[in-house]
Parts: C-alpha cells; sequence; structure tokens
C-alpha cells in the first residue's frame, strides 16, 4: 500500500520527467473516437430512476447528434496486465470502464479517449516490474497533440480524468494547458477526480493546475472541477484527500453545484450489470444504467490537512447502502467518485458548453 502510495504522489510531482523515453514513438491508439465502429463511449443510456420511495421512472438518455464541444477522457488504472506498463491494445477493461465513466458524457460533447501505456495495478506494487511514469504521460500528451491537429478545429474541450488519468491530465493542464494561450482558450473545463489536484493557500505556494483554478459556478468556463469522495473525513493517513504539501490544500468543487459550500443532492448513476460490485443486492430493472436521485447529499468539507467531498445519505433512516468503500479506509469512496454524481457532472458539461466561447 504504501507503494502504491508513492507512486501516486510521483505521478502528481515527478512528471516532469516526461519525454525522456527512448525507443519508437507509436501511433496514438484510440479507445473512443466519433465515428469509428464499436466506439464504448456511445452506447444505450436508457435508464431506471429509483426514487427513495421506491417509485421508479425510465429516462430515455441518448447521445447527441451535433454536440457544440469536446470530451477529453483518460481513464484510470484498470489494466491487469503483468507488467509494469500496459501495451496499447483495447482489452475489455478498458473498454469497460469507458463505458461505466464516460458514456454519458456523449450527451453532451464528442468523447475522445485514448489508449496509453499507463501504469498497472501490478506496476503500482511491484518494485521489480519497472514501471514509468513518463511513458503513460507521453502517450497521452502525444494523443492530445493528435486531437488537436486532426480533430479539434476549434471546438471548446473538457478534459475528463480519473485516478491515474487526473494525474495525467492535472499535469498537462498546469505545464502545457495553462502556459498555451491558444490550447487555454479551447479549455471549457478540467474535471479530474481522485487525482489529488493542489491549489494554493498562500501566494507563494504550488498549485497543480498553474493559473488554472478552480470552478465557482455551475457555469464557469476556464476552470477546474475536483475532488476526493469520502463517506467520513479521511483518515491521517488516507491516500486521497489530504495534502502533504506545506501551503496547499486539496481542491473540492462540488459536482452537483460548483461554488457551493452547502450540502447538495446527487445522483448516483451506474451500468446495472456492474452494480453488484457497489452494492450487494441489485434491484431488478430492464435497462442499462440505474440512478438514484434523491439518496445522497455531497458537501465539500475542510479539517485541518484533509479537504474532500462528504458523501451522506439524504435521510438517516435511509438503508440503502448503495455507496461504499471498496478499498482500503485510506482511498474512501474512490471507485466511485464518477459515477456518485455523474448526472451532476454532465449537467455542469451542459451548462459550461452553453457558457463557453
Amino acid at each position: 500500500m504504501r507503494r502504491v502510495h508513492l507512486l501516486l504522489l510521483l505521478l502528481g510531482l515527478a512528471l516532469a520527467a516526461a519525454g525522456s523515453g527512448a525507443g519508437a514513438t507509436p501511433k496514438t491508439v484510440w479507445l473512443c473516437l466519433p465515428g469509428q465502429a464499436l466506439d464504448p463511449c456511445v452506447m444505450n443510456l436508457t435508464t431506471t430512476l429509483i426514487g427513495p420511495n421506491g417509485t421508479r421512472h425510465v429516462e430515455h438518455a441518448r447521445a447527441a447528434g451535433s454536440p457544440p464541444i469536446d470530451c477529453f477522457y483518460v481513464y484510470p488504472t484498470v489494466s491487469n496486465e503483468n507488467r509494469g506498463n500496459a501495451d496499447l491494445s483495447v482489452g475489455p477493461e478498458q473498454i469497460l470502464v469507458a463505458q461505466f465513466q464516460a458514456a454519458p458524457f456523449s450527451q453532451v460533447c464528442r468523447v475522445y479517449a485514448p489508449v496509453y501505456r499507463q501504469v498497472t495495478n501490478r506496476g503500482l506494487t511491484t518494485p521489480s516490474l519497472h514501471a514509468s511514469l513518463s511513458l503513460a504521460y507521453d502517450d497521452v500528451l502525444r494523443a492530445w497533440r493528435d486531437y488537436l491537429a486532426r480533430y479539434n478545429h476549434g471546438r471548446g474541450v473538457v478534459l475528463i480524468g480519473h485516478s491515474q488519468g487526473s494525474y495525467i491530465l492535472k499535469h498537462l493542464v498546469g505545464t502545457v494547458i495553462a502556459r498555451s494561450p491558444a490550447e487555454r482558450r479551447l479549455l471549457v473545463s478540467a474535471i479530474l477526480l481522485g487525482g489529488q489536484i493542489h491549489a494554493p493557500d498562500t501566494a507563494t505556494a504550488p498549485s497543480d493546475t498553474g493559473s488554472i483554478r478552480p470552478c465557482g459556478s455551475p457555469s464557469a468556463t476556464g476552470c477546474v472541477i475536483g475532488y476526493s469522495s469520502f463517506s467520513t473525513e479521511p483518515p491521517k493517513n488516507a491516500m486521497f484527500g489530504r495534502s502533504r504539501i506545506a501551503g496547499t490544500h486539496i481542491v473540492c468543487v462540488n459536482p452537483a453545484r460548483p461554488g457551493s459550500a452547502a450540502a447538495e443532492a446527487v445522483t448516483p448513476l451506474f451500468p446495472a450489470a456492474i452494480l453488484a460490485t457497489v452494492r450487494g443486492s441489485v434491484p431488478p430493472v430492464a435497462t442499462p444504467w440505474v440512478g438514484f436521485p434523491g439518496r445522497y447529499l455531497a458537501q465539500c468539507r475542510r479539517s485541518g490537512n484533509a479537504s474532500w467531498l462528504q458523501i451522506s445519505p439524504r435521510t438517516p433512516k435511509d438503508a440503502l447502502a448503495l455507496v461504499r468503500p471498496l478499498a482500503a479506509p485510506g482511498w474512501g469512496l474512490h471507485v466511485t467518485d464518477v459515477n456518485i454524481a455523474l448526472p451532476e457532472l454532465v449537467a455542469v458539461v451542459r451548462a459550461e458548453a452553453r457558457s463557453h466561447r
């Protein structure tokens, strides 16, 4: 576990060495690319919404025909390959995570998602595999430049990442996009969840995203949305939600209403097929997705060096154990960071698309 923590810190602090990898430069492999066959970021989004009293409503959501903006998605650590870095093949893990994290954004944007040679699950825990952080970043940087050159055509773009994907994208934002006026003008927002985004408490403290600051309203653009979700205050040894860099705190922006300090309602949304992973018993539904409006509240909180998105049942008597920790206590609700408020995140992107010029 300490090895995982160290490598996650290095993902955030040592990516400056990126670009030094040897060997031939590979072409970008796209997991999601508008117009390609079998795109996992475009799927049936029909959803059964189950209210607090058990009432049901089917919502026929679908991908937008001509959305005004794009999304650039970098997936979290999913590779189970027996090596330090994944290869560039599209496997079932990449397809599934794109479906349950990125596909709903197709309602508001065209989704692009590169395959990258990420640090694998084993690479995070096994030093002898010699995982390369710069190799993962180089692939994403190359894909970003490929996207800008071949597909962007001056359109606004939302960056979306989770976990390892967020660590990589925050470095891209802070060292590339924030320093390029042309690229910064394209940035609608950066949704970087579970990625330990450090923001300054003082004028001299560092910022992971440079001059690009946290979003202060639901329609603000050119800004960052980030958080790590917990059901209780992060423990002292938490992997996420605690800053260990003096003069900084971890960014928390409420996905239900950016800029709000209040507790706001969120709607957990999951593919019905994977809900058993999160919850012991699965309510039978006939749709690919199931959502639970009115069951949870989200609020950004701070205590000492901890800053996190507190997720609480809306009604204390509500026995629905839908969202629960799936790893060690220091991880909190990390696995469900995206899905805990997925409809709200989509709504924010929709509002941002209207505001972006």
